[in-house]
């Protein structure tokens, strides 16, 4: 699932919770996979901010050379 797909479940999962009505291992269950989901979107996150720190990186030593 890719980062948009995986917000977009998270924000379902939310919706579902506030709303209340299920039962407590249905909660349990949406609960997890919201963890889950974010854990997953933290990492792209991060993998994503090395990619553009590495970019800047070399940005600042072509910079340099001039």
């Amino acid at each position: 699932m890719n980062y948009n797909d995986a917000m977009k479940r998270i924000e379902g999962i939310v919706t579902a919770l506030e709303a209340g009505g299920t039962g407590l291992d249905e909660t349990l269950k949406m609960f997890e996979e919201g963890a889950k989901l974010l854990k997953e979107c933290q990492q792209e996150l991060e993998q994503a901010e090395k990619r553009i720190d590495g970019i800047r990186l070399e940005d600042s030593a072509d910079g340099s050379e001039n």
